[in-house]
């Protein structure tokens, strides 16, 4: 029984330790869009698409950038080998041809929503709020509240 119980609490420990070192789904890349910042292509199209009402035509059009631009990023995350400074670097001017695409395909109803969105985003990181993409990435924490 102690036999049992010992190797029980060995296989728990193992796996905590191998969660907490990043094992399984976590790592850079998570496969086909699993953890990207985005999600897969078609994810970041639909999220586009809620906040811009885009049309069918303008969402299949956003899917296809999207699956074309997250190709070239993998190959540049592989390239970059851990240096997150290259691989920044090296993805701005794709990010900025991203964006030039995709705004060409939309009405200057739909430019402006996007511009001010961005903006918001833009502001929440500079805060240290991670974009919308979670909790605070970054920054001091909030202060304790009183009472």
């Amino acid at each position: 029984m102690k036999k049992l119980l010992l190797a029980a609490c060995f296989v728990i420990g193992a796996t905590a330790m191998s969660f907490a070192q990043g094992g399984g789904q976590g790592g850079q890349g998570g496969g086909q869009g699993g953890n990207r910042m985005g999600g897969t292509p078609e994810q970041q199209a639909k999220r586009l698409q809620t906040q811009l009402s885009l049309t069918d035509d303008q969402l299949a059009k956003v899917t296809a950038i999207y699956a074309a631009d997250t190709k070239k990023m993998d190959s540049i995350r592989t390239a970059a080998n851990g240096d997150r400074q290259a691989m920044t670097a090296a993805m701005q001017p794709l990010r900025k041809a991203q964006t030039d695409k995709i705004t060409a395909l939309l009405t200057d109803e739909q430019k402006a929503t996007w511009k001010k969105a961005q903006e918001e985003q833009a502001a929440r990181r500079r805060q240290g709020g991670g974009g919308g993409q979670g909790g605070q990435q970054g920054g001091t924490p909030p202060p304790p509240p009183t009472e």
